[in-house]
């Protein structure tokens, strides 16, 4: 019988998860697609559907005078890339390797392991599509302007956050009732094409209508990645504070609901998927 020797000093086991979430990053990339330079066009390509038909719907339809007064791709791009990267991440986390997966089998794999690979590498992808994207927009259409870098990248890692939260309450429910947590995510993920309020303005939002998108977190990461992305908009009714209290929130929840998860895990799951 193997047996895997493990080390108590804090650094080398530091060092030994670091080095399996990396090969574990590596091989939820390639697991969509065994050439990663394909992956990140597909990533790429995704994004530039989204811009391209929102940009063509907001023209037929004569919606840009509800944007902010600036950039137009700037606004679109702001609002999408934190839509695709909070349910790409969310997505990616109910879909990890769960406790009952053969890949548990292996001493070093954990569910902490597979979660954090899976949220990262969608992190890893949508950073560098973001980046291919604005890059090719200013040299090849216009350049662009950013007012608040910092600022806009901490809605950017805000929104992949909350993304994780959420996917971490599903996951835990999945074992118990895949159904309902397949179900569930994919009402959530639709139901953010208009509750994100990557479409409109917050502070354009009638009042009455306010409490139906204030309880979500993407709706008020992408409010405050525009108000740092342009300097003649100041969000008025949201917070950045708001993501990080109720993605904490939901994290803590979720840990404590995938380790009562991970005590009854059985090989019999699997089959239920």
């Amino acid at each position: 019988m193997l047996h895997y020797e493990t080390r108590s000093h804090g650094i080398w086991t530091a060092i030994r998860i670091s080095d399996l979430i990396f090969h574990s990053i590596v091989r939820v990339v390639r697991k969509s697609s065994a050439n990663a330079f394909v992956g990140l066009f597909n990533s790429i390509f995704q994004s530039v559907a989204f811009i391209v038909v929102f940009y063509l719907m907001f023209s037929i339809l004569g919606m840009r005078g509800n944007a902010v007064r600036g950039d137009f791709l700037l606004y679109l791009m702001t609002g999408i890339f934190l839509f695709l990267t909070h349910v790409k991440t969310m997505g990616a986390v109910v879909g990890s390797e769960g406790p009952a997966s053969p890949i548990m089998k292996h001493a070093p794999m954990t569910t902490f392991v597979s979660i954090t690979s899976s949220a990262l590498a969608t992190l890893y992808l949508q950073i560098l599509s973001a980046f291919v994207i604005l890059f090719v927009t200013h040299v090849a259409i216009r350049p662009i302007h950013i007012e608040d870098p910092g600022g806009v990248f901490l809605s950017f890692f805000l929104a992949w956050f909350s993304g994780l939260a959420i996917g971490l309450i599903f996951l835990a429910i999945k074992p118990f009732a895949p159904s309902v947590a397949s179900m569930g995510s994919m009402i959530y993920s639709r139901a953010n094409m208009i509750a994100s309020g990557k479409m409109f303005l917050a502070n354009n939002l009638p009042g009455y209508l306010l409490p139906y998108f204030a309880w979500n977190p993407l709706f008020h990461t992408i409010d405050q990645a525009r108000g740092a992305a342009f300097i003649n908009y100041n969000p008025h009714v949201t917070s950045i504070m708001y993501p990080v209290y109720f993605s904490i929130g939901l994290l803590v929840v979720g840990m404590m609901g995938e380790f009562f998860t991970r005590q009854y895990a059985s090989a019999s799951w699997d089959a239920r998927r």
